[in-house]
Order: C-alpha cells, then structure tokens, then sequence
C-alpha cells in the first residue's frame, strides 16, 4: 500500500497557553515542516481529492500528502495562512463550533480551556478563500463515551451550525481526541458527512477507511527526522489495519469511568501513545 502522510496540526504558535503547548508546533518550525515536504517530492493535495480517490478511486499524484489543522485556533489565520499562501497549498480546517470566538479569548460553549480562537468572520474569508472548513463536534467531547442523543448533537448539529455560517454544505468531519468507533462512524455517515479523519499516528493509503481516515499528529516535540521520515513514507504503520487489542481496552474504560461521572482521556489526561495518540485532536 501507498503510504499517504496526512497530517495533522493544532496551535502554530510561540507562546500558546499550556494546555495546547505539547502539541503546538512554532512558526518557524511549521515553515521548515513545509518547505521540506516540497524538498522530499511530496504533493500538497486537498483532502476532496485523497477522499475521492478512497471513495471513486479517484487518482491521485505519485507522492500526496495532506494538511488538516484541528479546533480552529486564530493563529491559523494569522501564522499558518501567511505560509500555505506563500507556497499555493491546499488545507483543511476542522472547526469546534462550539469554541469559536464571539469576544474576548474564552471558548464559548465548549470543553476546550480558555485560548484565542477563530471567529465566524475570518472562518467564513478562510471558507471564500478556498481553505477547506470541516466539523470538528460542537463541544469537543469524546464521543465514543457519548449516548445516541449525544451523538447527534455532536455531530449533526455541528454541521448544520457551519452550513448555517457558511451558506454551503459541509463535507468532512474529524473526531475530537481521534476517538470514533462503529457506533459513530455510523452515526456520521448518517448525518451526511462524506468522509471523517481519526488519528491513528499513522499513514493513510488509496484503501483508507473515509471515515476512519489515519492521520499523523505533529506535536511540539516531533523531531525533523521523524517528520523526515514521514515524508519519506517510513516510520508508522499504513491504514488500513485493525484496531489493537489495548486502543478496545482503553475505550472501553473511558467508557465505564464516564458512566460513573469521572471520565477520562480527556484534555487534562490524553492517554498515552499506546493507546489511541492524538491528545485534544
């Protein structure tokens, strides 16, 4: 299989508040990232396309990664945009509809801490300049934990909140945390979603899942020879695969502790690498 880097950022920032630090990464960090993707041969292409081809078997370019930036920080706006324009690359934004910006730096009505964050002004300019606007869940929750009407509001009340925004249908979705199981994925593709990134810290491939969509999380201690392999195709395993045996133990336990009102796995205790990696994705 064609290993397919997606990856995925959060915060590009010098000085972001510390809960979101270890999985910032710093502008001029972000700026090497990128120009060493064009260095190693790869094909910045939007997610639409790596989509159709898993959907369609839509072609795609000998060497295609992916950008997808996760929550909706401002420094999107004012840090990853100035980068993607310089070098004309494709993005997609996943948007916690929830936390976007009315006054001041809070998060509204979601589960993230207090940071700065996009508003629905400069998400509707990203949306005209062509930058790709995905659902990202209302509150930020872990869903897999969550009951049916949980779900729903999660998951389709955060597109209909972006279509209302935007003007337009939405098309992909990303779950907080990378968490989803059978129950959710069904539940997106009922909503209308046409295709939804986990995690998975690993590459996807043309025979991805489109809505279990394996990502790479590029955190704030990811070294440049990791990221560097990465874009050489090594150093992670390639979708599809199947779910390990500790990823089912440690949901399951989320599962039972946020039954007994004590969850787990959240912001404040994202689970080791060995489980599901991807901390507040």
């Amino acid at each position: 299989m064609t290993p397919v880097p997606v990856f995925v950022y959060h915060a590009v920032a010098d000085d972001p508040p510390g809960w979101i630090a270890p999985f910032t990464v710093g502008p001029r960090v972000f700026a090497e990232q990128l120009d060493r993707l064009a260095a190693g041969g790869r094909t910045v292409i939007p997610l639409a396309q790596l989509v159709d081809a898993l959907c369609n078997g839509g072609g795609l370019p000998p060497r295609p990664a992916v950008l997808t930036f996760d929550d909706g920080f401002a420094d999107f706006w004012r840090a990853v945009v100035p980068e993607l324009t310089k070098r004309d690359l494709p993005a997609t934004l996943y948007i916690t509809t929830g936390a976007v910006r009315t006054s001041g730096t809070g998060t509204g009505d979601s589960l993230l801490p207090p940071a700065d964050m996009l508003t629905w002004r400069q998400i509707r300019t990203l949306d005209d300049a062509g930058v790709e606007i995905g659902g990202h869940s209302r509150t930020h929750p872990q869903l897999d934990t969550l009951p049916l009407r949980g779900l729903t509001d999660e998951i389709d009340g955060c597109r209909r909140t972006l279509e209302d925004e935007l003007g337009h249908k939405v098309r992909t979705y990303a779950y907080p945390h990378g968490y989803s199981d059978s129950r959710v994925r069904r539940n997106v593709r009922e909503a209308g979603w046409s295709s939804a990134c986990a995690v998975g810290n690993a590459f996807s491939s043309p025979n991805d899942n489109p809505f279990r969509i394996a990502r790479l999380t590029v955190r704030a201690d990811t070294p440049l020879d990791v990221f560097q392999d990465w874009v050489g195709g090594r150093g992670a395993r390639t979708a599809p695969f199947h779910e390990r045996p500790q990823t089912t133990a440690w949901r399951l336990y989320r599962r039972a502790r946020s039954r007994l009102g004590s969850p787990v796995g959240g912001l404040s205790s994202a689970p080791s690498r060995s489980h599901e990696p991807g901390g507040p994705s």
